[in-house]
């Protein structure tokens, strides 16, 4: 190696990549953060119009992009989303299960549908994303990487949210259990557990003194911003992971460490 110039690690180029729940918040950055770094991106969601959107962004900046409609709760609808990713771009590489929903009730008020809708996109919507495409990773036998993005909720607990903490536990132990299985065929599972990462969806509420009260108790004293979250998105997406499955990434500001 010439002295002086050191090869990116973390460049995707010629890596293909599907984000699930990027239509807005942290899995449209996510998408953004991958074209960025050359993979080229198939953006899924169930909302098709904001899909759109985001993929002129990547196209603006001279990556490829596609737009793919998919309910993760519907086994034939994962499977179409897959295909037509592969057949638009190519045999995938990197897999991002972020697609997620959030009930915010007290235990006692939670109905049975609302357990039922949380764990069925957060959960099960992971495994049935995760299955597919290891499916043709398998198959294809060039490994590959497939990221789940959990939670610090998922090792500790908090009020009001029994359905997240149920699922957050879920991803992580599926995380560890794919990981395992799928190590001989090459293809690496990882987790980010992110803290409280301030988006569209949370902005308001930080604003309030329940959330000001929230923010003091994190050690940086401020709320995580997706891009903070591009470092470990980037190592688990590239070959500078090459020796990591299984694992669980924190990135809180200290949140969990202070506990």
């Amino acid at each position: 190696m010439e002295v002086g110039k050191s090869p990116s690690v973390f460049d995707l180029t010629g890596q293909r990549a599907i984000v699930t729940g990027a239509s807005r918040g942290l899995g449209r950055h996510f998408a953004l953060t991958l074209a960025l770094a050359g993979a080229e991106v198939a953006l899924a969601a169930r909302g098709i119009d904001r899909l759109k959107a985001a993929v002129k962004e990547i196209e603006g900046f001279g990556s490829c992009a596609v737009a793919i409609q998919v309910d993760v709760t519907d086994g034939k609808s994962v499977r179409a989303c897959v295909e037509t990713a592969e057949k638009t771009l190519g045999p995938i590489d990197i897999l991002v299960n972020n697609a997620g929903i959030a009930v915010t009730k007290p235990l006692l008020e939670h109905a049975e549908e609302d357990w039922d809708s949380v764990l069925d996109t957060n959960l099960k919507g992971v495994w049935l994303m995760a299955q597919e495409v290891a499916r043709r990773m398998v198959h294809r036998g060039q490994g590959g990487s497939i990221i789940n993005i959990a939670s610090v909720l998922g090792e500790r607990g908090i009020s009001q949210l029994p359905g997240i903490l149920r699922f957050q536990g879920g991803i992580i132990n599926l995380t560890r259990a794919m990981a395992v299985e799928l190590a001989p065929h090459g293809i690496r599972v990882n987790a980010i557990a992110p803290g409280y990462i301030e988006t569209d969806m949370n902005r308001q509420f930080f604003t309030t003194q329940v959330g000001q009260r929230l923010i003091k108790r994190i050690p940086q004293r401020r709320l995580g911003q997706v891009e903070d979250l591009d470092g470990v998105l980037l190592l688990l997406s590239s070959d500078a992971s090459r020796y990591m499955t299984g694992s669980v990434t924190t990135v809180d500001g200290g949140q969990s460490a202070s506990l």
